[in-house]
């Protein structure tokens, strides 16, 4: 059941990253969803590392890193997306 709560929360953080970002983002969904779990696994590893892995009642902190590392993988996830598409060039 774990990994149904991956895809789920990847899925919400991708969302929420790319409403956030700027700019119209490029990447399909299933990207936009699995940049969204490698940001759960960054956000969780951050909180760690802070200490704040596990706390009493809603995990504010934990959760808002999650968010962050979220928006920064799916925007450099999309740079990367269009580089490798080749739309990412201007035009001569």
């Amino acid at each position: 059941m774990g990994w149904l709560w991956a895809i789920i929360v990847g899925f919400v953080l991708g969302l929420l990253a790319k409403a956030i970002l700027p700019g119209k983002q490029h990447s399909p969904l299933w990207l936009i969803t699995i940049f969204g779990i490698i940001g759960g696994v960054v956000g969780n590893a951050l909180a760690r590392g802070f200490g704040i892995e596990e706390t009493a009642g809603i995990d504010w902190g934990r959760h808002a890193l999650q968010v962050i590392a979220a928006v920064v993988i799916v925007g450099v996830g999309d740079m990367i997306y269009m580089a490798v598409r080749g739309r990412g060039r201007e035009r001569a």
